[in-house]
């Protein structure tokens, strides 16, 4: 599987109905992608749950590599291009995924981002994240790692925005769940 998004800041006085607009009418377009495991269309409002600037950050989890190049060379993508410009991909790995079809009735993403420290040995790293990763009781999860950068990110599911509200990190409305077929 592989882990991709890109994070397009938007101005601080941008009406944030076009992109809800623009996901209403469009997001309908990549359900059943192929190798799509799932699309999630999330933006942050400035003022919003503690967020500082408005964005739109599709998040996508897909099976294989074969749906992200249809998707990134086929055309799809310059939708983005053509609307918000040369956008930079993060491209990343997933570690430990708990996510289930229940996503698709959750309304918020919580990300927390950490670095993975410079080791002797990446042995057993991936239950290091697993002990000293934030408990949100009863959330779904993914860990996407990046060795590019070594860094990881957990995507939080949740539909109770007080179990995050003392810890550090981004809540991201979800306006769409794509799944492919």
């Amino acid at each position: 599987m592989i882990g991709m998004q890109y994070k397009i800041i938007l101005p601080s006085d941008y009406d944030m109905d076009i992109i809800k607009n623009r996901v209403k009418n469009n997001g309908h377009k990549t359900d059943g992608f192929e190798s799509l495991k799932f699309k999630l269309y999330l933006i942050t409002e400035k003022g919003t749950n503690n967020n500082f600037s408005n964005s739109y950050c599709p998040l996508y989890l897909w099976k294989d590599s074969k749906g992200m190049n249809k998707f990134l060379f086929d055309g799809f993508y310059d939708n983005i291009i053509s609307s918000f410009g040369w956008q930079h991909v993060n491209i990343g790995i997933p570690l430990t995924d708990t996510t289930s079809d229940n996503i698709k009735e959750i309304k918020y993403l919580f990300e927390v981002e950490r670095e993975i420290e410079v080791r002797e040995s990446l042995k057993g790293l991936s239950d290091i994240i697993k002990e000293n990763m934030p408990k949100i009781n009863g959330a779904e999860y993914i860990v996407i790692y990046s060795p590019e950068k070594w860094r990881y990110n957990i995507f939080y599911f949740i539909d109770d925005l007080s179990k995050v509200e003392a810890i550090d990190g981004v809540v991201y409305s979800i306006l769409h769940v794509s799944q492919g077929k």
